[in-house]
Formats: C-alpha cells, sequence, structure tokens
C-alpha cells in the first residue's frame, strides 16, 4: 500500500516499475505549474517523461485571436467588457483588450461580479466568458438567474474530450497514457474519458498526487492490454462528478463546431454556445459580431508546444527573447498556467 503523505515511498516504487521509456501527457494548465513549482521533472526517473498538452489552459487554447478581435470589437461599440485578468492580455490582431483599457475593459473574478456591474448602469455589458466545463456551469446558473437585460456574453468555452479524441485521430504524440485534469473531473467527473482506449489517470495537484498519477499510469501500461480510467484524485472526483451543474449546462449551452487556438482545426462538438431559448444574453447576435478566423504569429510555436511534447517551449525562437511574460507575443507566455510562462518563471530547460 502506497503512503499518499509520502511521496518519497511512491518515487520509489514508480523508479523500481520502470522497465522502459514512457511518456504521458497532462492537460492541465495547473499540473503544468505544479509540475514545474515542485521541481518534479528532475527528480523523475530516466526514460520517464511527463509532456503537456490540449486543452492546457483556457487562456493559451481559447479564445483564438478571431474572439480577442471580436471583444474589442464590442469594446469600441461602447460596451463595458468584463472578464478574467489573465485574458485582457491575449494578444489579437488588433492588439489586447488591455490595450483598450480607455474603452471601459474590466477585470473581475467571475461572472457574478459583471452582472452586478451591469445592475449599477444603463451601459451594456459584456463577459467574455472563457474555460472548460469547470466555469460554463457558473455562467449557466448565471443565466437561469435571469440577469439584467443589458448584460451578454461572448461564449468562448471549450470541451477538453473533443480535444483529446482529435489529438488521439492524428497520431502526430507517441503517448503512452494521459494524466486527466483534476479540476475539470471535479465537475464534469470522467465517464466521458472512458471512450479512449488509453490507460488514463485522473490527477490532484500536490507533488504526491502527481506522482501517484504517473505510477498508476506505468503500472497500467506494463499490464499489457489494460486501457481504463483510474482516479488518483478521489477526495475530490467521483466517476459522475457533479451531475447538478452539468444539468444546468446543458439547459443553458448547446455543444458546436468551433476553432481551436494552438494549430488546431475546427473540433467538432468542442464549443458551447447558448441555446435560442437564452438568445438575448448571447452577445455575438445581440450587436452582430462576427468571429473570424485569424493565422497566427508566424514564429509562435504555442500551437505545437500544445499538441503533445511536439515541441517545447525552449524551442521557440521567441521565447524569453521577442517573447517573454512582461511582452507575450503568444498565449502561453500570457496566463499564469500557459507552458511558456511557466518555463519562463521556473526556469525550465527541454529534456
Amino acid at each position: 500500500m502506497i503512503n499518499m503523505a509520502d511521496g518519497t515511498d511512491i518515487l520509489k516504487a514508480l523508479n523500481e516499475e520502470m522497465d522502459r521509456p514512457y511518456t504521458f501527457m497532462h492537460i492541465c494548465g495547473t499540473h503544468e505549474a505544479a509540475i514545474a513549482h515542485a521541481g518534479l521533472r528532475s527528480i523523475l526517473p530516466d526514460g520517464l517523461k511527463i509532456v503537456m498538452g490540449p486543452p492546457g489552459c483556457p487562456v493559451c487554447i481559447t479564445p483564438p485571436q478571431g474572439e480577442i478581435d471580436a471583444a474589442i470589437d464590442l469594446a469600441e461599440k461602447g460596451c463595458i467588457i468584463a472578464t478574467y485578468g489573465d485574458l485582457i492580455r491575449v494578444p489579437g490582431t488588433k492588439g489586447s483588450l488591455e490595450e483598450y483599457g480607455k474603452n471601459d475593459v474590466r477585470v473581475v473574478q467571475g461572472v457574478h461580479k459583471a452582472v452586478e456591474i451591469a445592475e449599477k448602469t444603463d451601459r451594456e455589458v459584456v463577459f467574455i466568458s472563457v474555460g472548460f466545463e469547470t466555469t460554463a456551469p457558473t455562467v449557466a446558473a448565471t443565466i437561469l438567474q435571469e440577469p439584467p437585460e443589458n448584460f451578454s456574453i461572448l461564449s468562448c468555452h471549450r470541451f477538453v474530450p473533443p480535444a483529446m479524441k482529435y489529438l488521439l485521430e492524428q497520431g502526430e504524440a507517441k503517448l503512452d497514457g494521459f494524466l486527466l485534469p483534476g479540476h475539470v473531473c471535479v465537475v464534469a467527473g470522467y465517464e466521458e474519458y472512458e471512450q479512449f482506449p488509453v490507460p488514463q489517470v485522473v490527477g490532484g495537484f500536490e507533488p504526491e498526487d502527481i506522482l501517484l498519477g504517473l505510477l498508476m499510469l506505468v503500472k497500467q501500461v506494463k499490464e499489457g492490454g489494460r486501457a481504463e480510467v483510474e482516479n488518483a484524485y478521489p477526495r475530490a472526483v467521483s466517476r459522475e462528478g457533479n451531475p447538478k451543474a452539468m444539468q444546468m449546462m446543458y439547459e443553458v449551452f448547446e455543444t458546436c463546431d468551433v476553432e481551436w487556438r494552438g494549430g488546431f482545426p475546427v473540433i467538432p462538438g468542442s464549443g458551447l454556445r447558448l441555446k435560442e431559448k437564452y438568445a438575448a444574453y448571447d452577445a455575438q447576435k445581440k450587436f452582430g459580431i462576427e468571429i473570424k478566423h485569424v493565422e497566427k504569429h508566424s514564429a509562435c510555436i504555442c500551437d505545437r508546444v500544445l499538441r503533445g511534447g511536439v515541441a517545447d517551449p525552449s524551442d521557440c525562437k521567441l521565447f524569453g527573447k521577442a517573447c517573454t511574460p512582461r511582452k507575450p507575443v503568444g498565449p502561453c507566455m500570457v496566463s499564469h498556467e500557459g507552458a511558456c510562462k511557466i518555463w519562463a518563471l521556473y526556469h525550465q530547460k527541454k529534456y
């Protein structure tokens, strides 16, 4: 029995289980931050790699530049723009929302704060709504409470499983399994991931959680044909997740085909848009805003960084030079959960 409180025991067991090289992918920006902060890569057994992949971070993977441009269009129409702090620094083709502060762009802690702004003004307030299954239910709950008529959202939500499905179908990254996102699985559960015939483990965010997840993955691979979803984070995650939250999400939103930042195409069923019943709160429809496809910066390799070890942040010619946390070029250098910013802050190096 592994002592969860002692990472040394887990690491010892992990070393004993190693019989060949293994590569596992995590798909959560918080995992990357935890791995870098704890220096876990420096103590992993030789031949064991953990790489980053999509979705990673809601700010990095969503929205594409076209959605940032749409948000700026809304600001130029006189709307008060409210969203999370990291998002305002993500560059679009016209610059970032931060540069449009004169047009009243406000940082809020959540959708409820954007509603409070709308309740205190006659101006139109648009919440730029990003995130995965973790944040979409809170937005849905807000819509169900019938906020003021001068409130609307620009929905930039994404689903995690369709991105995994796309990545597996491409076969570009040579992976032995996945460390699944604990935060997302708290809400959505992990039943949806059982469709993928690869070893998967839901992981928490303490160093011991991550090491335990890696150990469980190695054991699963070694057992040959076993490819299932195991839970290394049972104190927070259950198979069914939070059914009430998911029910609210599906009451308000419906899935749609959307483009992903990071060099991915339009992925079927990977986005969320408001149902017609709630169209009055859809900023795109309300203000006639179009989200256009925009080509990425020619030198930025965020797309390759987010495709499962195809490239590391330090492979980029811009990394630490033209692109820094203070002056980001790509979204991965903006967010606190962005791979490039994490590598810059913690001085991570290529394998």
